[in-house]
């Protein structure tokens, strides 16, 4: 049963979307999401401006309601409600609690794709792994192992703004677990995360990309700062 805080926070959500829905600006995100989800034609200037009424303390929901919203927010049809339901996690971010990182994986997986998928890794899942080190290995080998390539993409991904802290050895572990993958969303993952690492530490990039057989792409992407 939806406590009055999420039903008052849901109610407005629809409320000032639907003011600011575009029709035509709706077909052409569509469009570029290769027509996998509807929209309101919000765009994200409108929508951040939506955030900073419905996450104002008198309309934001208790962290104990979160796993309820998300859920609400990934049923429906409208893209913007998944935009707003990630950005409603981080909010929550600094109280993350042990066994987020279920709710986690039911945001990676439902209506995947890399729109939300990379955000919740580097934002939900990076910092999660932050707090709760100890949960790092059971949760991503589980991951890993799961044939999901949203999961493993986040895998990959979780450590985009770690920096100095970027573990190289799992790194290196969870890259090579997955040479020879044909998906094209797994090859440009590890192309991305051993660019942004280059900007960090360029020479671990460049010995393990010259000890590697990466897929082109991925060595395309990988190098593309330190040519």
């Amino acid at each position: 049963m939806r406590s009055e805080n999420v039903t008052t926070f849901l109610e407005t959500l629809d409320r000032l979307c639907a003011e600011k829905a575009n029709a035509e600006i709706a077909a052409g995100q569509k469009a570029y999401m290769r027509n996998q989800f509807a929209f309101y034609g919000v765009k994200t200037p409108e929508r951040k401006e939506i955030q900073k009424v419905i996450f104002q303390k008198e309309l934001l929901p208790s962290k104990v309601d979160l796993p309820t919203l998300i859920r609400v927010l990934w049923e429906k049809t409208e893209r913007e409600n998944q935009y707003i339901g990630q950005e409603l996690a981080r909010k929550f971010i600094r109280k993350a609690e042990a066994e987020d990182w279920e709710l986690y994986e039911y945001m990676i997986t439902h209506k995947s794709w890399w729109d939300t998928v990379d955000f919740i890794a580097s934002n939900l899942v990076g910092p999660y792994f932050m707090a709760y080190p100890g949960n790092r290995d059971g949760v991503t080998e589980k991951w890993m192992t799961s044939g999901n390539i949203w999961l493993q993409r986040t895998v990959l991904l979780f450590q985009l703004k770690y920096k100095e802290d970027t573990d190289t050895e799992f790194l290196s572990k969870t890259i090579t677990r997955l040479l020879g993958s044909r998906e094209f969303f797994i090859n440009k993952a590890i192309g991305w995360i051993l660019r942004e690492y280059s900007k960090t530490n360029p020479s671990w990039v460049k010995e393990f990309a010259a000890r590697t057989p990466l897929e082109p792409l991925s060595a395309k992407e990988g190098l593309r700062l330190l040519k």
